[in-house]
């Protein structure tokens, strides 16, 4: 996956970033020589942008669609008040077995639950409103997440909704592929969307801000 700044800048930010912890870096480490498709690890800068924005909301309830290896979990649970807790949804069973394991080795262990199973079956069961929601996983889905977490996020709640820029495939016209296309849509859709207020930023791969309208 290239990303959208220039990696000179990547990598100057991330060196002024506050680096992860030892058990995140040991997840990276594994991640990247144990499992498929590595890129889609949440990275240092991502993981403490993550991280602040449930610590300045907040947030006592987090729900994350696509666990892979438990980063961005671990990430937002330095960040959560007293009481706080993160229910993670993850399909693939390896990459929920590599996250339990670091998440069991962690400060927050009691703080975060793993859901094995198709996210859109997870949300029906969990009931209530969320502070804070980071969408992650199958693109073809983000559509179908997007409107059925809108309406649950609490009043002065955010939704993050990763890899919305595709690595530059959005913007590209003979690009017709079929996540690229998912992702145009849920974009197009949020920008207009009369219920919805969105900030698309050039984090990473592109991260779109959302806050439901009063």
């Amino acid at each position: 996956m290239s990303f959208i700044v220039p990696e000179e800048i990547e990598q100057y930010a991330e060196a002024h970033t506050t680096p992860p912890t030892q058990l995140l870096t040991a997840l990276s480490g594994e991640t990247r020589e144990t499992l498929v498709a590595p890129q889609m690890l949440t990275g240092p800068i991502e993981g403490r942008f993550l991280e602040f924005l449930v610590y300045a909301l907040k947030a006592k309830r987090v729900l994350e669609l696509g666990t892979y290896s438990g980063h961005s979990a671990l990430s937002m649970a330095a960040g959560l008040p007293e009481g706080g807790h993160i229910d993670t949804c993850e399909f693939e069973e390896e990459h929920a077995e590599v996250a339990s394991r670091y998440i069991a080795e962690s400060p927050y262990a009691d703080r975060i639950t793993v859901h094995l199973g198709p996210a859109l079956e997870t949300i029906e069961r969990l009931e209530g409103e969320f502070d804070f929601v980071f969408i992650d996983a199958d693109k073809e889905n983000y559509l179908n997440y997007y409107e059925a977490l809108l309406p649950r996020l609490a009043e002065g709640g955010l939704m993050a909704i990763d890899n919305t820029l595709w690595s530059g495939r959005v913007v590209d016209p003979e690009n017709d592929a079929e996540g690229t296309q998912a992702i145009r849509e849920v974009n197009d859709r949020i920008a207009s969307d009369s219920r919805a207020t969105a900030v698309m930023l050039t984090v990473r791969d592109g991260v779109t801000l959302v806050r439901r309208n009063p």
